[in-house]
């Protein structure tokens, strides 16, 4: 008998799809009609994966963009309350909520409403970005290296001569 291994990221992309399913019959249903909708969006599950034992992605609406993981990754935790979840960044608040169907989630805000985006691929490469900030250890070399302020050494020079934001012909 032949048979493949279970996938941990593909059972996670089918969660995020069925999360996904339910916000567009929410949006279609509550939202479509409301100020923070915004038309130029759809409803996407971007990143979705295995990680620590549970499933993490973002998903992408026309009103908000929320890092979710299903909330049986938070023990006994009950709709509202918030719970603190350990990433390799550092530890990130999740408010606990219920979705349709699909039953408890927990949440975190990254964007909302969504205006600021003026497309899906626009949404989506912002999604994966978070995501993979979310990911990058906070101690990692690169990590460190992003906190860094982007500055230029002074001129000695130019600072003398006043000349440190704009150039004199």
């Amino acid at each position: 008998m032949t048979g493949s291994a279970p996938n941990p990221d593909a059972d996670a992309v089918a969660w995020g799809d069925l999360l996904a399913g339910s916000y567009r019959e929410i949006g279609e249903r509550a939202m479509r009609d409301l100020p923070i909708y915004n038309d130029a969006l759809g409803v996407e599950a971007v990143g979705f994966r295995a990680f620590n034992g549970t499933i993490v992605g973002i998903m992408v609406t026309p009103w908000f963009m929320n890092v979710v993981l299903p909330a049986s990754a938070v023990a006994q935790a009950t709709s509202g309350a918030t719970a603190r979840i350990r990433f390799p960044a550092g530890d990130i608040e999740f408010t606990i909520s219920e979705v349709g169907q699909i039953g408890r989630i927990a949440s975190c805000s990254l964007f909302s409403p969504m205006f600021q985006f003026a497309d899906m691929d626009a949404a989506r490469a912002t999604a994966e970005a978070a995501l993979a900030e979310l990911m990058l250890p906070a101690d990692s070399e690169e990590a460190v290296r992003r906190r860094e302020p982007a500055t230029t050494p002074i001129d000695r020079r130019n600072f003398l001569r006043g000349t440190l934001t704009e150039r004199r012909g």
